[in-house]
C-alpha cells in the first residue's frame, strides 16, 4: 500500500461503497516460476435448484472453488485474476502466513484491481483443514463480500496420517439471496436458500457409501453470518478435529454446531444401512435447502430424516481432561458492544469504545504470551477470528480448559479467555467473522513492537 494514511483513506472509503479502481495497480503480478494453482475470479450464475438460479462471483466458475491441497510447509504459489468489476482479495484463513500474504488489506496485503493479476507466494502451515476467501467489505450491497461464492477449502496434508478412513469428503455450507431482516429496532440477515456445496437438498448427487465404512468428513461454514447445526440420520460422528487442529479428546456428538468459517473434521461408521438426509437440525433450515444424501450401495428410495437428540453445545468436551493452560505474560481486555444506529438499520460494533478503523492497534511483544479476555456486553454470540494465529481457549464463560487450539471461537454474551503466543511477525487483524458486524466496525488490529 502507498502509506498508512491511504491505507485508511481507502478503508474508508470500502465501507462507504465508494472505492475506486483507480486507486490500485492494474497489475500486481511477481515475476517467476509456473503458479500451483490458478484462482479466477468472475461473474457466475448457480444453478442451486431447478428453476433456482443465483447471481453472484465466484473461483473457477464453481461452488466451492476448487480445492487446494499441499504439503506442510512446502512453498506454492498461487496466481489470482480478478475478471468481477470490483476490487478483491483472497484471505488464507487459518494459515500462519506473512502479513503481506495473508490476503487482509487491514494488514498490508494488496488489493487486486478488476483485469489484475497478483500471485501469492507462501509456505502453507500448520497442517490441517483450512479455507480461503474473499476479505472485503459489504456493507448494504449483499452481493458482495461473503454473501457470494468465494470460498473454496484448503487441505494442508501433514507428514503423518491423522487417521483411519476409507473415504474422505469436504462439504461447504452456505446461505444465498440474503436480505435485512428479524423485526424490531435491530436488523439482522436472512437467507432464502441454503446449500451444501452447489446444489440444495434433493438436487445433487448423493453421497456414496458401503456398510462398515470409516468416512472422514470435513465440514466448513462458509456462510456470510449463520450459526449451523449439522446431523447424519440415524448415525453419530466423532469429533476428531477443530478448525484444522486435531482435539485433545475426539468426542462422538449426535450433531455438530459451526459458526460462520468454522470447521469440523468429523469421522463416521457407516453402520446403518438405507438412504438418508445429512443436513441442518433445524427443519426451517433444512427445507431451505441445507442438507445433502447420503445413499448406502444397494439402497434405494426416499431419503430419511431423523431428529437427533437435543444436545447443548460445549467446547469443553473436547478439551485435554485436568490440564491447566499456561500462565499468560500479559492480558489484553477486549470489551464487545453494540451501538444502535438507527431504525431499519445494523448495528454499529465496538471493541473498547471503538469502531473500526478508529479501533487503537495494539502492541504486541514477540514471544510473548497473551491472554484475550473478551468481555461480551452485547446479546449476540460473535464468531471471533484472530489471523494468522491459532490459540487455545483457556476459559468460556467461566468454565476453564485448556489444550483446544482453533482460530475461530464462538463467544457468548459474558466473559471467555483465549491465550496466543506472538509468534508470526507482522501486523494481525483481530475480528467477528459475522460479515455485517464486521463491515460496521468489530475489527481491530494487533501490531508487532
Amino acid at each position: 500500500m502507498r502509506n498508512e494514511t491511504s491505507r485508511r483513506e481507502f478503508l474508508r472509503a470500502m465501507s462507504a461503497g465508494i472505492a475506486s479502481a483507480a486507486w490500485l495497480p492494474k497489475t500486481l503480478m511477481s515475476a517467476g516460476p509456473e503458479p500451483d494453482y490458478r484462482l479466477e475470479i468472475s461473474p457466475l450464475r448457480l444453478e442451486i435448484a431447478r428453476g433456482k438460479t443465483i447471481e453472484t462471483i465466484a473461483y473457477n466458475g464453481k461452488v466451492p472453488g476448487p480445492l487446494i491441497r499441499w504439503p506442510e510447509n512446502g512453498p506454492i504459489r498461487i496466481q489470482v485474476t480478478n475478471r468481477s468489476d470490483a476490487p478483491e482479495i483472497v484471505h488464507w484463513h487459518g494459515l500462519f502466513n506473512p502479513s503481506e500474504m495473508d490476503g487482509a488489506m487491514e494488514e498490508g496485503s494488496p488489493m487486486i484491481a478488476p483485469g489484475a493479476t497478483f500471485v501469492y507466494e507462501f509456505s502453507p502451515r500448520p497442517a490441517g483443514f483450512r479455507w480461503y476467501h474473499t476479505h472485503t467489505s459489504a456493507g448494504h450491497n449483499f452481493k458482495r463480500a461473503l454473501y457470494t461464492g468465494q470460498f473454496g477449502c484448503f487441505y494442508v496434508d501433514p507428514k503423518t496420517s491423522r487417521g483411519d478412513y476409507d473415504q474422505e469428503i469436504f462439504l461447504t455450507i452456505h446461505d444465498w439471496k440474503p436480505y435485512m431482516g428479524g423485526g424490531g429496532d435491530t436488523m439482522e440477515m436472512v437467507y432464502d436458500y441454503g446449500t451444501i456445496n452447489d446444489r440444495m437438498l434433493g438436487n445433487g448427487d448423493p453421497i456414496q457409501v458401503a456398510e462398515n465404512q470409516r468416512m472422514l468428513a470435513h465440514l466448513l461454514n462458509s456462510s456470510a453470518t449463520l450459526t449451523h447445526w449439522i446431523a447424519l440420520s440415524g448415525h453419530s460422528m466423532k469429533v476428531i478435529a477443530m478448525d484444522g487442529n486435531p482435539v485433545p479428546r475426539p468426542t462422538s456428538v449426535s450433531a455438530v454446531r459451526l459458526a460462520s468459517a468454522e470447521r469440523i473434521d468429523v469421522v463416521i461408521e457407516m453402520t446403518r444401512p438405507g438412504v438418508w438426509i445429512m443436513g441442518e437440525t433445524r427443519k426451517e433450515l433444512r427445507t431451505s435447502g441445507i442438507g445433502i444424501v447420503v445413499e448406502y450401495r444397494n439402497q434405494s428410495g426416499p431419503a430419511q430424516w431423523i431428529d437427533p437428540p437435543e444436545s447443548v453445545w460445549d467446547y469443553a468436551q473436547f478439551a485435554a481432561v485436568g490440564a491447566e493452560p499456561r500462565k499468560a505474560d500479559e492480558e489484553i481486555p477486549l470489551v464487545f458492544q453494540a451501538k444502535f444506529s438507527g431504525h431499519g438499520d445494523f448495528d454499529r460494533w465496538t471493541i473498547n469504545g471503538k469502531s473500526f478503523p478508529q479501533t487503537d492497534t495494539i502492541p504486541l511483544r514477540p514471544g510473548q504470551r497473551y491472554r484475550l479476555a473478551m468481555i461480551n456486553r452485547s446479546t449476540d454470540s460473535h464468531p471471533i477470528h484472530l489471523h494468522r494465529h491459532s490459540f487455545e481457549l483457556t476459559n468460556l464463560g467461566g468454565k476453564p480448559l485448556a489444550g483446544l487450539l482453533k482460530d475461530v471461537v464462538l463467544i457468548e454474551p459474558g466473559r471467555s479467555y483465549v491465550d496466543f503466543t506472538a509468534d508470526n511477525p507482522g501486523p494481525t487483524l483481530f475480528h467477528c467473522h459475522q460479515q455485517n458486524h464486521m463491515d460496521f466496525g468489530f475489527m481491530t488490529t494487533f501490531a508487532y513492537r
